[in-house]
């Protein structure tokens, strides 16, 4: 139940415990949900629980896809100083570009985004994540045979931190080749595992909160036949055990969404009604930058009552 995810963050703030020195026997965990630009949402979310000051609060951080980059700057303490990576339009527009599709080169430059943007325009502190106690669970599909990988155990340094963000952001033909990491090769976290709600419970969760980029009205559909048509190639390429998988989104969606549901302790926080349809590959500064303060707005008002005498900075 919501109360009780609630609880439990009011009493580990009130105690200032920290991951190692609990007083209690839970394992809370964060799961941040993917989808490219409409992490937009998500980004906003990790920024109140900034300001909130609540991540000690958290035993785990899971991340797919967006969610992982998202979870990252979270752990590292700099969710909000840089949230305006997500309207600044040199950072987006080299990031996200369609017309590189015409010469056969990633839309998506998930290279460029974490080893350029985040090593010399807005570097990450990648330290301070391999140091976080609070532990990081980037999660990644593996192309061989499409389940859904936490990639914590493969993360030693900051080179593997590094490629296990690209990842868990590989998206199929955008982002270009598949991702390898000793000697397995990965794609996407949001093929097999939009919210990593799957992998958060084999890690014997007790109590889960949910970023969520998409809304209550928003569903999942199937791949249309022009979709297709367009990647059938690319994953009998280069991720033939990734394809089904692809295929059974809608299904592995729905599981998520009836897990999420069944849990007995989960809080999830979603966009609200009426918000923005944010798109894939989205690079216009207005409709991100709101999009992430309307995330950042919803986790306020969800989470804000677990100091009811905190004063929250201004976005």
């Amino acid at each position: 139940m919501t109360a009780s995810v609630l609880q439990l963050l009011r009493d580990r703030k009130k105690q200032g415990s920290t991951p190692g020195q609990r007083g209690d026997d839970a394992r809370l965990v964060l799961l941040i949900e993917g989808g490219s630009s409409r992490g937009a949402y998500s980004s906003g979310m990790t920024i109140a629980i900034e300001q909130l000051g609540l991540l000690p609060m958290f035993d785990a951080v899971y991340g797919s896809s967006a969610g992982a980059l998202n979870a990252a700057w979270l752990l590292c303490g700099r969710a909000e100083s840089t949230k305006h990576a997500w309207w600044d339009p040199i950072v987006m527009r080299t990031t996200i570009d369609p017309r590189r599709a015409l010469s056969r080169r990633p839309v998506v430059d998930t290279r460029f985004l974490i080893h350029t943007v985040y090593t010399e325009i807005m570097p990450m502190g990648f330290q301070e994540i391999l140091d976080s106690t609070v532990e990081f669970h980037p999660v990644a599909t593996d192309a061989r045979t499409g389940r859904a990988v936490d990639l914590h155990d493969q993360i030693r340094d900051q080179a593997s931190l590094q490629a296990a963000l690209r990842a868990s952001t590989a998206m199929p033909l955008l982002a270009g080749e598949p991702v390898e990491i000793d000697g397995r090769t990965y794609v996407d976290a949001g093929l097999s595992e939009a919210v990593p709600v799957r992998t958060a419970l084999a890690g014997q969760a007790t109590h889960i909160v949910a970023l969520r980029t998409r809304r209550t009205d928003e569903t999942s559909s199937a791949p249309s036949r022009g979709e297709r048509l367009l990647l059938s190639r690319w994953f009998a390429r280069r991720a033939p055990g990734a394809a089904d998988t692809w295929l059974r989104r809608a299904t592995l969606r729905a599981e998520e969404e009836r897990l999420l549901a069944a849990h007995p302790a989960t809080l999830q926080i979603r966009p609200p009604i009426g918000s923005a349809n944010i798109g894939r590959t989205e690079r216009r500064p207005d409709p991100l930058r709101a999009a992430v303060e309307t995330g950042r707005q919803a986790a306020l008002n969800a989470l804000g009552c677990t100091d009811d005498a905190m004063t929250v900075a201004p976005g």
